[in-house]
C-alpha cells in the first residue's frame, strides 16, 4: 500500500503558503516579504520532492512497471506515457529544471523563476495527486 500523506501534507502546506504570500501586505518590510518567499520556494522544493518519490513508488507499486529510473525526469516521462500527467510533459520538465536552480544556485532571478510556475505546480500536483491517490482533493 502507497502512503501518500507526506506528499498531501506537503502539497497542503504549499497550498497555504503560496496563499499567503498572495495576500501579503506590500507596505511590509522587505525582509518579511523575502521571508514569506523563501518560505512558499521551500515548501515548494519539500512537495516537489515528496511527489517524485511518492510517483515512483506508484508506477513500481501501483502500475507494476519493472524498471523505473530513480530520477524526476524520467520519472515524468513514464507518467506522461502512463495517462498520469493532466499537463504537457514539458511543463513538467520546467518544474524539475526549477527545482534544480533552486537548490543549486539561489538568487532573485531563480526565485522570481520559481514563484512564477508556482500557480501551475499547485494545479498539476493537484491533479497527480488525485490521479494517483484517487481521492478528491479538498
Amino acid at each position: 500500500m502507497i502512503d501518500f500523506g507526506k506528499f498531501k501534507q506537503s502539497l497542503t502546506l504549499l497550498e497555504s503558503q503560496f496563499g499567503h504570500w498572495h495576500t501579503l501586505d506590500t507596505s511590509l518590510p522587505t525582509w518579511i516579504q523575502e521571508a514569506v518567499s523563501e518560505s512558499v520556494i521551500q515548501r515548494y522544493e519539500t512537495c516537489y520532492d515528496c511527489l517524485w518519490k511518492v510517483l515512483k513508488r506508484y508506477l513500481k507499486e501501483g502500475l507494476g512497471l519493472p524498471d523505473v529510473p530513480n530520477s524526476p525526469k524520467p520519472l515524468f516521462r513514464i507518467a506522461n506515457e502512463n495517462n498520469l500527467l493532466t499537463s504537457d510533459i514539458a511543463q513538467w520538465l520546467i518544474y524539475a529544471d526549477t527545482r534544480i536552480g533552486t537548490s543549486h544556485d539561489y538568487d532573485g532571478e531563480k526565485a522570481k523563476a520559481a514563484l512564477k510556475i508556482m500557480d501551475a505546480f499547485i494545479k498539476d500536483a493537484v491533479n497527480l495527486y488525485q490521479t494517483i491517490s484517487g481521492e478528491t482533493w479538498s
